[in-house]
C-alpha cells in the first residue's frame, strides 16, 4: 500500500485518500466513530486502543476537526450502507425461530 504523508504528523492518506493512522491500519474515521459511538475521551481511546498513542490520538483528532465535513459525509454513508445491507439481509433464520417460539 502507498501511503501519503500529510502536514498532520501521525496521519498519512492511502492510495484512495483515506486518512490512516501512521505505523496502523485503523482510518480516522474508525476512531471519530468509536467517540460518537461512545463518548469516549483521547484518554479513554487510548485505553481501548492500547496500540495507538496519545500522540497518534491527538493528530487524529486534529485531522478530524480540520476535515469533519468530508468525515463525517463518510460516516453518513457507512451508516447508510450498513443499513442497507441489514435490510436486505432481513431477519436471521435464528431469529424468526426465536420470535415464532416467543422467546423474542
Amino acid at each position: 500500500m502507498t501511503l501519503i504523508a500529510t502536514e498532520y504528523k501521525y496521519i498519512q492518506l492511502d492510495e484512495r485518500s483515506i486518512p490512516i493512522i501512521s505505523g496502523t491500519t485503523m482510518k480516522v474515521v474508525e476512531l471519530i466513530t468509536s467517540i460518537k459511538a461512545y463518548h469516549w475521551s483521547p484518554q479513554e481511546l487510548h485505553e481501548n486502543y492500547p496500540h495507538l498513542s496519545l500522540s497518534q490520538i491527538h493528530s487524529a483528532l486534529a485531522y478530524y476537526w480540520d476535515h469533519q465535513e468530508t468525515i463525517d459525509a463518510d460516516m453518513e454513508r457507512r451508516e447508510q450502507y450498513a443499513e442497507r445491507l441489514q435490510t436486505e439481509a432481513g431477519e436471521s433464520p435464528l431469529s424468526k425461530k426465536l420470535r415464532a417460539q416467543g422467546l423474542i
